[in-house]
């Protein structure tokens, strides 16, 4: 199984990991390997993790306070979103393909 981001969601997991490397040197790393578990887990088994709406699925990281938001099409995950645990709830919902 592949995956691909929506560019909003790739835009925003880098500014986030800008964010950490200003943090802290180095913590951007961690925050990369983190979110890289999460995927790595979602292709795994795409549809094991919560489902927040019919076609939409959630797996949350275990160290940072993010979720990432997908949809499966087909053999494709499709990454809607890197939410961090703070942001309004469902500000990515304009991103899911219809």
């Amino acid at each position: 199984m592949k995956y691909r981001f929506h560019h909003e969601a790739l835009a925003e997991y880098e500014a986030d990991i800008r964010y950490y490397k200003k943090r802290q040197p180095g913590l951007q790393n961690r925050f990369v390997a983190a979110v890289e578990d999460v995927i790595g887990r979602i292709l795994e088994h795409p549809e094991r993790w919560r489902r927040i709406e019919p076609e939409i699925q959630r797996c949350l990281t275990r160290t940072f306070p993010y979720a990432v938001i997908y949809s499966v099409q087909g053999e494709m995950v499709f990454i809607i979103a890197i939410a961090h645990g703070s942001r309004e709830p469902d500000y990515w919902k304009h991103r899911v393909p219809r």
